[in-house]
């Protein structure tokens, strides 16, 4: 028996369904509920599903009268990539995969993935709080070498300070308040 010419490819892109996908953004986005994006109303009317995605869910205000769907205002409204497209590429960067690995298994050209991981870690950053650092802050810098492969010439330069391709690096900490632990007897 011959085996088959050619079978299908399976990528994780095909394996994530689309109706889940939008499910998941509209619980994150809306825990307690679907509200208005403008004023928070929750006189919320649904207004029919999107011509392309019909997954993705259209609504209307009944306070402000503001149209905007489960994407509106957020990192993937506007985007030619399907919502479980940017899902998988989030869930993949979350297992350290390259972006070359990353462009292989969603079938993208890889300048699109370094697009879309660099908006996504944009958009984290973005969320991240303000560090606030308080009592003593200690503060240093230091060199960092990054090797000289390929340049045989910078390599005999090594070791007067300053020369070469060493560049700065700057760390910190703070230190914390400790008690005396010491045991009195």
């Amino acid at each position: 028996m011959n085996p088959p010419a050619s079978l299908p490819m399976l990528t994780l892109s095909k394996l994530i369904d689309e109706d889940k996908c939008y499910e998941t953004i509209r619980t994150m986005r809306w825990p307690e509920g679907v509200c208005c994006i403008d004023c928070g109303s929750k006189s919320i009317t649904k207004r029919g599903k999107h011509d392309t995605y019909s997954a993705r869910q259209r609504y209307i205000c009944g306070e402000c009268g503001r149209h905007f769907d489960d994407l509106t205002d957020t990192l993937f409204a506007g985007r030619h990539q399907p919502l479980q497209t940017w899902m998988a590429c989030l869930y993949l960067m979350g297992l350290n995969v390259s972006n070359q690995q990353i462009a292989e298994e969603l079938s993208l050209h890889k300048d699109d993935v370094h697009q879309m991981t660099s908006e996504l870690r944009q958009a984290v950053a973005d969320k991240r709080p303000e560090v606030q650092l308080s009592g003593t802050v200690e503060f240093d810098e230091v060199y960092v070498t990054a090797g000289h492969k390929g340049q045989p010439e910078k390599v005999k330069k090594k070791g007067a300070r300053g020369a070469g391709g060493n560049s700065k690096g700057f760390g910190g900490t703070v230190r914390s308040k400790r008690r005396n632990r010491r045991s009195s007897g």
